[in-house]
């Protein structure tokens, strides 16, 4: 690399410097004559946590491809570099070039939570980009927003100039090749735009209007120019064997979250778990070919030179391919010593035997994810677990070695009891009563079972049956984590349990910002104006700014999360279509109100809607 942004006297000042000069292997660096489009691809958090994100690394291989665009990476500068940043004036930088970001065509934002919303702003100020879209000048990057949060992306619309719905990998070519066209015709940046948003997938807030009730529900929202889509579809990659993958993936020089080679082996999921997201908008579940899989597997290894392969999915049981694909890995693993990672298992015989192939026993925890302490609640939120398994899985796993065992629930989930509540002490007990059991003394190499009960606080979220859920207060939440402590407390095995619950006031932001409107974009900038940054991180997060903001921007957190919402209630993110039928999402919140259970997508199909796309499970049926 012929310079650096940052001086050596910078660089030495702050932590880890490795975070900023770029030059990884792998890393894909292009004559800046030879392109056309300048793509700067952001994750609006530090290097560590950006670099471990699939979703980057498989955008980042796919522009890299094309020969007119140069796509570089961007992530947050920890505090120290952010100080040094503003009182020296240095604008941020992309990793590859260290080139200013201002002068990039695109500014590719991923946004993968709540909480990460004022470090996007953090970017754009760094970057000498206006805060604001509508204050941008033809000088200016086009600044365009994907990822998970983008199913709502009103509580930051006014931040972008684009939001991508959807997985990346179709239409950003047909996106590009229109901004080569509008910059050989001088159309200008409001031109761009306004064919942008024509197409699919694209969504332009300068196009829509909000208007409220009196009572601060949303009234209407409508586009605001003929031609404007008022509804915009997800994007969805129908055959994901034939898409772009990163089989040279880049390779930091610091240990980063994720330190290792990710398989991504299907997306979406069969389950309908109704608290959770990514289950139904990234319906339906597609596979990826197992003889694709293999390939790509050693192709990875030998290209990153790292020393561990994990398989990613939302439910990597249900992998139909997973015994032939687990058994070439373990074949070929084992001979160049690399370890293998199996999140999102479920603990069964066939699971605990592999894992047991590839794990330390007397080193690895067994993770559960009861989420609900009781099998009514398991019902209500259709978790599709019950005790028995649950009961049947730890046996097995004391059997063949283990005796440390994590269990996550959550708190404050619709219809919860204080006997719900109470049953996640209960289950830990009878979790921790089968190791004595199952186990004898002989064999008890460690003395006794671990059992470590986490439990977060429920957020709901845009796009699930618990959309129109209240939340808890923080008060309500701090209750049930005191009663489960108390009820953990009492357990005849409580010296083998150990409780942690997670932070209240972090959870109830979450939920306001998830289900907000186009109005929290003032209390954004209001916060961030206080100086808030790395909401995600405990200690750099300050409730009371934000409650301080809220009151200022004369807007309640209290009308955003703590209030139920009626099923005829027209919702922020309702101009969005996900694949899944805001029917099927009612249906689903009837039944768990009710306590019914439904079917799996391989057992029964529900008519959720996603069968329209005519790919993955559903073509199957």
């Amino acid at each position: 690399m012929e310079k650096l942004a940052l001086s050596d006297e910078i660089l030495l000042r702050v932590e880890k410097p490795a975070r900023y000069i770029g030059n990884e292997v792998n890393a894909v660096v292009k004559d800046t004559d030879k392109v056309k489009i300048r793509f700067a691809m952001c994750f609006p958090d530090v290097y560590e946590i950006g670099m471990s994100h699939l979703g980057i690394q498989i955008l980042y291989d796919m522009f890299n491809a094309m020969e007119d665009v140069w796509c570089e990476r961007v992530y947050s500068p920890w505090v120290d570099l952010d100080a040094i940043m503003r009182e020296e004036k240095i604008p941020l930088f992309a990793l590859e070039s260290q080139d200013p970001v201002k002068e990039f065509d695109f500014l590719g934002i991923t946004i993968q939570y709540e909480m990460c919303y004022t470090n996007i702003l953090q970017v754009l100020d760094l970057a000498q980009i206006p805060l604001l879209a509508k204050e941008r000048g033809e000088d200016c990057p086009i600044v365009i927003g994907g990822g998970p949060c983008t199913y709502n992306p009103e509580p930051i619309a006014d931040f972008f100039d684009l939001f991508y719905i959807g997985e990346g990998e179709t239409q950003y070519r047909s996106l590009l090749d229109l901004y080569k066209e509008c910059k050989r015709e001088n159309a200008g940046r409001v031109e761009f735009l306004r064919r942008a948003a024509k197409l699919p997938g694209i969504y332009a807030p300068r196009f829509y209007e909000a208007s409220y009730h009196e009572d601060g529900r949303l009234k209407s929202f409508v586009p605001t120019e003929e031609g404007i889509p008022p509804i915009i579809h997800k994007e969805l990659v129908r055959d994901m064997t034939d898409t772009p993958y990163p089989l040279k993936p880049i390779v930091p020089y610091i240990k980063v979250t994720q330190d290792r080679v990710v398989l991504e082996i299907q997306r979406g999921c069969i389950r309908g778990c109704r608290f959770c997201q990514a289950g139904q908008i990234y319906r339906p579940v597609r596979e990826r070919d197992v003889e694709v899989l293999k390939e790509y597997a050693l192709e990875m290894l030998k290209n990153t030179g790292h020393e561990e392969i994990s398989l990613s999915s939302l439910s990597s049981s249900d992998y139909s391919r997973l015994p032939q694909l687990i058994d070439f890995l373990i074949a070929e693993c084992g001979k160049k010593h690399v370890n293998i990672s199996l999140p999102s298992l479920r603990i069964d015989a066939f699971s605990l035997d592999v894992m047991s192939k590839v794990q330390d026993v007397k080193k690895s925890s067994l993770t559960f994810a009861p989420e609900a302490g009781s099998q009514r609640l398991r019902n209500v939120i259709n978790k599709g677990l019950t005790e028995e398994m649950i009961l049947k899985g730890a046996a097995l796993a004391f059997r063949g070695g283990w005796t440390r065992v994590k269990l996550y629930f959550m708190l404050g989930l619709p219809t919860e009891t204080q006997e719900d509540i109470r049953g996640i002490a209960e289950l830990s007990n009878k979790i921790a009563a089968v190791f004595f059991e199952e186990v004898p003394k002989e064999k008890r190499t460690n003395g006794k079972v671990q059992i470590v009960a986490s439990t977060s606080f429920f957020v709901p979220k845009p796009f699930t049956p618990f959309q129109w859920a209240r939340q808890c207060t923080k008060e309500e939440f701090l209750d049930k984590a005191f009663l489960t402590r108390k009820a953990v407390s009492e357990q005849l095995n409580q010296k083998s349990i150990k409780y942690n619950w997670h932070e209240a006031d972090a959870s109830v932001l979450e939920g306001v910002l998830a289900r907000g409107d186009r109005r929290l974009s003032k209390v954004l900038l209001r916060v961030y104006e206080k100086g808030c940054f790395y909401d995600a991180w405990s200690e750099y997060f300050h409730n009371d700014k934000w409650l301080e903001a809220f009151t200022e921007c004369g807007l309640s957190m209290d009308f955003y999360a703590f209030r139920e919402r009626s099923v005829d209630e027209l919702l922020p993110w309702d101009f969005i279509d996900c694949g899944v039928a805001k029917e099927f999402l009612r249906r689903e919140w009837e039944k768990a109100k009710g306590e019914e259970v439904s079917e799996n997508c391989k057992e029964k199909c529900q008519g959720c809607g996603a069968s329209r796309f005519g790919c993955g499970i559903c073509l199957e049926r």
